[in-house]
């Protein structure tokens, strides 16, 4: 199942498609402990394998949550941003990998041998430079992200599946995968409470619909909306900081969901940002944003980069009349101390998926995810995943 299409194809190719589309535009999840996003790839792994071998509901949440145990430690281990900064290697897309052949290995219902094998294969597969960042459009970067390493994963679960041996401890002995990739942190750190602490549970789930280091902005804005009552055009400055490193990625970019000082115009405009509002790009020349865009100045913080991975931000609007209103955000809305409620969960996969799918279908995807458990074979959800 292609999601959001009348496309039926193989896994792999599925998987694939289903990755790219997740990430796309920025409306998936992140994991800052691991400098990934784990839930674009991992999620289209289960899905794509899932149906392959028929699964029920109940084993592919048990995919999705080893996925989210495997791919996030290995990146954590390397040493999340810092090691991608001084490899140049993608943290994203060696994450996603692992995490898709754990989940897509779990859906094939691989032994205790096979899974050492997959393990194998998955590391002949890591892959994935940090040029991504230089790609304007974002589609090289939905493959690396989403679209690579879901087809990595399933790839290496379908060869072991079909009788593929390997070698049984890609992580140790001679010419392993640290050997290789000499991470910043001791090597044990992989299987650090493995089975004791989810990864899940310390994944942020994104309230606005782009480039996560803009979220706490964001925030911030709205809290500031909900204090005081003000137009934008009473707004003379704003001063944004957020961590150094965060900053760079966001700063005047060309692509409206990861451009800080577009959003922030927006949001004085709107006082919300929306899915459509964020992806808006004509809107980057409309001359009342730019009145406003150039009201802003980001400045990249050494304190907030030093408390990362928690994505601090803050905020000081400057008034024309010369007072100065601050809103500092530690915990953005949607990160594991600080979780959106359900109902918010359910407002944002509306907002994105009414669109497509129409309200109808919409709402019975949505109670059909949350009672997964119950669903018998994974292959019923395609009628509410795709269009009508």
């Amino acid at each position: 199942t292609v999601a959001a299409s009348n496309v039926v194809c193989g896994p792999i190719e599925a998987a694939m498609a289903n990755g790219m589309l997740a990430h796309s535009d920025e409306t998936d999840d992140t994991h800052s402990f691991s400098q990934s996003h784990p839930g674009c790839s991992v999620v289209p792994a289960a899905l794509a394998t899932g149906e392959q071998f028929g699964i029920d509901g109940s084993r592919f949440l048990r995919a999705v949550t080893l996925g989210y145990d495997i791919g996030p430690r290995v990146t954590a281990t390397l040493g999340r941003l810092p090691y991608m900064a001084e490899t140049h290697r993608s943290t994203h897309s060696l994450s996603g990998t692992f995490g898709s052949a754990a989940a897509a290995g779990c859906a094939a219902n691989l032994n205790a041998q096979q899974m050492r094998w997959l393990l194998s294969y998955t590391a002949q597969q890591a892959s994935g430079l940090a040029s991504w960042q230089r790609d304007t459009d974002h589609i090289e970067k939905a493959f690396d992200f989403g679209g690579m390493p879901a087809r990595n994963g399933v790839t290496a679960a379908l060869l072991v599946q079909a009788g593929g041996t390997g070698v049984d401890d890609v992580f140790s002995g001679a010419d392993n995968f640290f050997q290789a990739f000499l991470p910043k942190n001791n090597a044990e750190m992989v299987i650090e409470k493995l089975g004791e602490r989810y990864e899940v549970t310390r994944t942020s789930f994104k309230k606005w619909t782009v480039g996560a280091p803009i979220q706490a902005v964001l925030d911030a804005l709205e809290n500031i909306f909900k204090k005081n009552r003000f137009d934008a055009d009473q707004v003379k400055q704003v001063l944004v900081k957020v961590a150094t490193n965060e900053a760079a990625i966001v700063n005047n970019r060309e692509i409206p969901d990861i451009c800080l000082q577009h959003l922030v115009a927006v949001m004085l405009v709107d006082k919300t940002v929306t899915f459509r509002s964020a992806h808006d790009t004509a809107r980057m020349k409309d001359a009342a944003i730019l009145r406003h865009r150039a009201k802003v100045q980001l400045i990249p913080d050494e304190e907030l980069e030093r408390r990362m991975p928690r994505r601090e931000g803050t905020v000081e609007l400057v008034m024309n009349d010369g007072a100065r209103i601050n809103e500092h955000v530690a915990s953005v809305r949607g990160t594991f101390d600080n979780p959106m409620s359900r109902e918010e969960v359910i407002a944002k996969a509306r907002d994105l998926m009414n669109p497509v799918l129409g309200t109808g279908t919409t709402t019975k995807l949505i109670d059909t995810i949350f009672n997964l458990e119950s669903v018998k074979n994974v292959r019923d959800l395609r009628p509410v995943l795709q269009r009508g």
